[in-house]
């Protein structure tokens, strides 16, 4: 206390001073006694030039230097925050381009091949997908037995797992989603319920080959037993006790109408998040049509810094659009390289590899390492409390579909994902040239596995006149790949099927292209998490 009043005594004394003699004097006196840390000098040299103060006061042309700044850098954000939720708008509108609507089904009968521009999909299981609009109320999805999916939000948030990781354990089960404006009452039983924070709604799913070389029997499941349909509020899973006491309506039980389903095999379809100005235009579709509260404010913040605000019309002026698209190629080219060619080293799953996946460090979240599974049970790690950010978008950059059940260290349960962007030398794959990698004897996994090659530039399938650009234990839709007699499978990558190497352990390459490759176990097993097998770094042969 003493301290403070001797300061304002100071002040004081300077302020006296300045009225008694003109203040010219005392005003120098009393700008020497501001702590340097709080001046911003006359002249400032940074990455955007000089910039020019008088007195702490901008000039003109560092002011608008400033302003353009600020509406790049929120520009740059809108993407880099984003990219997400227009990857699941760009999905939404792929899949309405060869005639689907909101809650019918595609189905993959055939798998999906190549033509189909999808993040890192795979040509292994059959994919089950549809969007849901919950606008005029809950929906109900039906899933299959021995199923393996889950539900995302229109922020590409995850919303419930489906099937083997969800509440049905993969039995098959009765989901209700019931979006942010629903207020009626919901049913007691027979539903594993989840609310969303949006109306609309992605929902996927895979099922797997049961005996590996023919789909059509799967394929009939699926139809059999998957449904999707509007909720009828107080019908089943509502007492009629509950409609005595006032609690709801009484609501019909009648059949639920026939699901619409789509073949999407061989079908081609953009789902890709755009990187030019379509970005902007769907990051205000996704903005108009959801709730303003559908995403946090501060991520919202900057989207409505560069005009992307719900229930106004998006018309930045030509300054603006300037500023954007430059922000657009720099996020863009940010994100790629995120991707493309990543740097932390605690990313790679073995020492000095190639091989990574973060997920095990930053969860389906990118916050917090997944938990631990131990024989005495889970130990959970603690929060983090802040967001991996670099994490985050290499994900969204290159995948779609994020769920807890892709980051867990269960056996038997789920998948595990190693991708690879390198050779052995950390150069990235040419597709003139021919590589290998093999994998040891006792591959970790209870299903199947697979090697999967994609293109550098649309994150896809890999399009050779393979059509299918995988190797793996399934003999469909190419033969299995075979084992030498160690028991050790080893798998080729080139332009042409090298001589004496089975069809089944061979995957094509465009000598005009560049590409990287996923490893996929499915239920995979201990040795996996354990690290005790390691498949071998990829090895230029040619």
């Amino acid at each position: 206390m003493a301290s403070t009043l001797r300061k304002f005594s100071l002040w004081a004394v300077l302020l006296a001073a300045t009225v008694s003699n003109g203040g010219g004097e005392a005003i120098a006196q009393t700008k020497s006694m501001i702590p340097p840390a709080l001046v911003t000098p006359d002249k400032v040299e940074s990455p955007l030039g000089a910039l020019e103060f008088k007195d702490g006061v901008p000039s003109k042309a560092t002011a608008d230097k400033l302003y353009d700044n600020l509406d790049f850098t929120y520009a740059h954000r809108a993407f880099m925050d984003n990219l997400r939720g227009v990857s699941i708008h760009a999905l939404r509108d792929g899949m309405m381009s060869i005639g689907m609507k909101d809650n019918e089904v595609v189905v993959f009968e055939t798998l999906m091949d190549a033509k189909s521009l999808y993040l890192t999909a795979n040509a292994d299981t059959i994919y089950v997908m549809g969007f849901l609009d919950l606008s005029k109320g809950p929906v109900v999805v039906e899933t299959p037995p021995k199923f393996l999916g889950a539900v995302q939000d229109a922020w590409f948030r995850w919303v419930i797992d489906l099937g083997a990781p969800g509440p049905d354990r993969g039995e098959g089960g009765k989901y209700l989603i019931v979006g942010p404006d629903y207020t009626g009452t919901l049913p007691q039983g027979g539903f594993f319920v989840a609310r969303a924070r949006t109306n609309s709604i992605v929902w996927f799913g895979r099922s797997f080959l049961e005996s590996h070389n023919d789909p059509k029997p799967v394929v009939e499941g699926i139809k059999k037993f998957t449904k999707v349909y509007p909720y009828e509020e107080g019908g089943i899973g509502t007492p009629v006790a509950d409609f005595l006491a006032g609690k709801t309506k009484l609501g019909k039980i009648t059949p639920p109408p026939p699901t619409v389903f789509h073949d999407g095999s061989g079908k081609v379809m953009n789902t890709i998040p755009p990187n030019d100005w379509g970005f902007y235009e769907m990051l205000n579709e996704i903005v108009q049509k959801e709730p303003a509260t559908s995403l946090d404010p501060e991520l919202m913040g900057p989207i409505a810094a560069i005009g992307i605000v719900k229930g106004k019309p998006f018309a930045p002026d030509e300054r603006m659009k300037k500023l954007m698209t430059e922000a657009l190629a720099v996020a863009n080219a940010s994100s790629r390289t995120l991707f493309i060619s990543p740097r932390d080293p605690s990313w790679y799953y073995y020492p000095n590899s190639s091989w990574f996946n973060y997920l095990f460090e930053t969860g389906y979240e990118f916050e917090t390492p997944i938990p631990e599974v131990t024989p005495e049970g889970v130990k959970p790690y603690p929060a983090t409390g802040y967001r991996t950010m670099n994490e985050r978008t290499n994900f969204f950059y290159g995948v779609t579909g994020i769920t807890p059940g892709m980051a867990m260290r269960l056996t038997g349960i789920g998948s595990q994902y190693l991708l690879a962007m390198t050779d052995a030398d950390k150069n990235h794959f040419d597709g003139a040239k021919t590589y290998k990698v093999t994998l040891p004897k006792g591959i970790p996994e209870e299903n199947f596995w697979s090697l999967t090659l994609y293109d550098n530039m649309t994150r896809s399938m890999l399009d050779t006149p393979q059509r299918y650009p995988r190797a793996g234990s399934q003999n469909y839709p190419s033969p299995a790949a075979e084992a030498a007699a160690d028991g050790s499978t080893t798998v080729y990558f080139g332009p042409s099927q090298p001589d004496g190497v089975p069809r089944g352990n061979w995957i094509q390459t465009d000598p005009k292209k560049g590409w990287f490759t996923i490893l996929r176990l499915y239920s995979p097993t201990e040795p996996f998490f354990t690290k005790e097998w390691r498949l071998s770094e990829i090895e230029l042969v040619n």
